[in-house]
């Protein structure tokens, strides 16, 4: 079976808007206007599209998985379903410990396997380092989005979102 290459996401501030807080109400839970066609057009040139996220306020007892959920379905419907997964860390440091969450590697590796990703040919987009460490670790090349994050695990910086099509495409 051949190997598969893969677009790795972060979800909020690069999928979403972040407003520094915890993003989980749906009914303020929006996506950037750019990312239905930039999802298309990846999933159009081969990359299967998967979200790693972590999702700290579940283990604080901030929100819920079923509003996490809601917000997961809206990032769906808008992208006509594109991912083939949404990965999440409910966990967080100060209450429960996990290697899934970023910048543990846990659910990275679950999607590689899961769907035979050719690791060497897949990116990562994050907007902290923390996004990228776990990718870079495991081979794969990484684009730092930049908000208010200066980068030391980023192949690439990107200010305009639209860039990750050139370099994932090009660079392919």
């Amino acid at each position: 079976m051949n190997k598969i290459p893969a677009v790795f996401f972060d979800r909020d501030g690069v999928l979403n808007y972040d407003d520094e807080g915890y993003v989980y109400d749906p009914n303020h839970y929006t996506i950037y206007p750019e990312i239905p066609e930039i999802i298309k057009t990846l999933a159009e040139a081969g990359y299967i599209l998967i979200v790693i996220t972590n999702q700290a306020g579940i283990a604080r007892g901030i929100y819920t998985r079923e509003h996490m959920h809601s917000c997961h379905s809206i990032l769906q419907q808008k992208t006509n379903n594109a991912f083939s997964h949404i990965y999440y860390s409910p966990y967080h440091p100060e209450v429960s410990e996990s290697l899934s969450r970023k910048p543990g590697s846990l659910l990275f590796e679950k999607a590689i396997a899961k769907y035979n990703v050719d690791v060497e040919n897949s990116w990562m987009v994050g907007d902290r380092d923390r996004d990228l460490i776990p990718a870079k670790k495991l081979g794969m090349k990484t684009i730092g989005v930049r908000r208010n994050e200066d980068f030391n695990y980023a192949d690439h910086v990107i200010t305009k979102l639209e860039d990750v099509i050139k370099l994932a495409i090009d660079n392919s």
